[in-house]
């Protein structure tokens, strides 16, 4: 291979960095972590050939400092930036000046960005492809007024989303018009104060529905889809357990669904891996496009283990300039794979965040199993970030023998010192509904507040804290 740039920096932290580092490393490419005062003596940095400081701990002053990362980039002779997912990852305008200082920028072009980021211009662009949307607004809504009339031709209940929100953030529920107009006015303030941008769109709330996602690569000439994923099983319309492929779905759905993914990713000339976010609906059997991720996914692991194809990898050869290798009817599915995230929380105590030192740590192992993660005994995990500390994901081949290795991986587990969402990973592994794919992504609300969880044990010498402010989501 004749590479483009011979070392690569990563513009981020904890096991996505770490991961980044281990594709990078087995295509002979050199890596630069870059890394704030609270992880200087994390993995990445202790397996990178080299580091570079970039702040104090807190991200606004480090992982999100563009100023700071550009720097580290040109000053390590690093040919090429990879974000990784989270922080800067989706920051068009970060992107432009990482390809402005003559790097190449490991990811979508600019534009791609720019549009597929906006959830209010990826709608519209997917409307011009012909991929189903949620009934909604075409594009931003100005005022309250507008939002009502709207309202009335879509019907409620009504989502108010802001077109810069993510990660399940910016999204507001009414019921009726009174709740609409005041809803609005709130959406549009917390949406100015969370991403910098108050503009919102509508869409139709679907009561019954399921959170699917199709993984695709492009190379700029053509894509591929290497198949969907599972993600209802969500808290706060945040993700806590996925599935790879989707067991609700019929096959005749899979295919319509995959196809109308490449559409819209050929339709915008997508480079890199990406993921098309879809609601299927249960009653009705439709689904609809909401929004399209450009970056990397935490969950991207499932989809490598039904597959064999490793996406960070692939990301990196694109960005080399070459043509993707991969052709459409080369990508099999086999079997089912799982992943859980382990989280530093309690979720007996509200999901509190439990930073802290890891005493012990024991990682499970045979066939079909997988630790995504930045853990060692001894490390401490800090309160100013995303409190996920890794990913278990195993491989087998059907449903119901991926879950039976799920439970005993969990068993196997040990991270000692803080508390972790393990327990209630293992409690969801013995639900009835969870064991035959009937939940949507009101499921684990619901099952939350009749299961109460109790609560794991501390080993002495760790700590808590229930101050959550610093959390920065990856």
């Amino acid at each position: 291979m004749k590479a483009a740039f011979n070392k690569v920096l990563i513009a981020n932290r904890g096991e996505i960095a770490v991961r980044i580092i281990r594709a990078a490393r087995e295509l002979g490419l050199r890596t630069v972590a870059v890394y704030s005062d609270a992880d200087a003596h994390s993995q990445a940095v202790r397996m990178a050939d080299e580091a570079v400081r970039i702040g104090p701990a807190h991200a606004s002053k480090s992982y999100l400092d563009v100023e700071a990362v550009l720097q580290a980039a040109v000053q390590s002779g690093a040919g090429a930036v990879h974000p990784g997912y989270g922080f800067l990852s989706e920051n068009a305008d970060f992107a432009e000046r990482i390809e402005a200082a003559g790097l190449v920028f490991i990811g979508p072009t600019p534009d791609a960005i720019r549009t597929m980021g906006d959830k209010a211009a990826a709608r519209a662009a997917a409307m011009r492809a012909d991929v189903p949307t949620v009934p909604g607004s075409v594009g931003v809504v100005e005022n309250a007024d507008i939002a009502a009339a709207l309202a009335s031709e879509i019907g409620y209940p009504i989502m108010i989303k802001a077109s810069a929100g993510g990660g399940g953030r910016g999204i507001r529920i009414a019921n009726d018009e009174s709740e609409l107009r005041q809803q609005f006015t709130t959406a549009t303030a917390e949406a100015r104060a969370a991403f910098g941008n108050g503009e919102v769109y509508l869409e139709r709330f679907i009561r019954s529905a399921r959170h699917i996602e199709v993984q695709i690569l492009g190379d700029g000439t053509h894509a591929v889809h290497c198949f969907e994923r599972e993600c209802s099983l969500q808290r706060r319309r945040q993700k806590v357990w996925e599935e790879a492929p989707c067991a609700g779905i019929s096959e005749q759905t899979r295919a319509a669904l995959c196809e109308s993914a490449l559409r819209l990713a050929n339709a915008v000339s997508y480079r890199g891996a990406g993921t098309l976010e879809y609601l299927y609906d249960d009653d009705t059997g439709e689904f609809f496009f909401i929004e399209m991720n450009t970056r990397i996914q935490v969950e991207h692991p499932i989809t490598e283990m039904i597959t064999g194809i490793d996406l960070v990898k692939e990301m990196i050869r694109i960005a080399l300039g070459e043509p993707l290798r991969l052709r459409q009817q080369d990508i099999q599915m086999s079997g089912t794979a799982i992943e859980v995230r382990i989280n530093a929380e309690n979720a007996a105590k509200g999901f509190m965040p439990s930073p802290g030192v890891v005493s012990n740590l024991v990682v499970p192992g045979g066939p079909g199993v997988r630790f995504d993660s930045m853990l060692f005994p001894g490390y401490t995990v800090p309160a100013y970030y995303d409190s996920l500390l890794g990913k278990l994901i195993v491989h087998d081949g059907d449903r119901a023998s991926a879950l039976a290795r799920m439970r005993r991986a969990l068993q196997e587990l040990k991270v000692e010192g803080i508390q972790t969402t393990i327990p209630l990973h293992q409690a969801l592994c013995d639900d009835a509904r969870v064991g035959s794919a009937d939940f949507n992504t009101g499921f684990l609300e619901t099952w939350l507040a009749e299961n109460p969880l109790a609560q794991t044990p501390v080993a002495a010498g760790s700590h808590t804290n229930s101050d959550d402010s610093l959390k920065v989501t990856g």
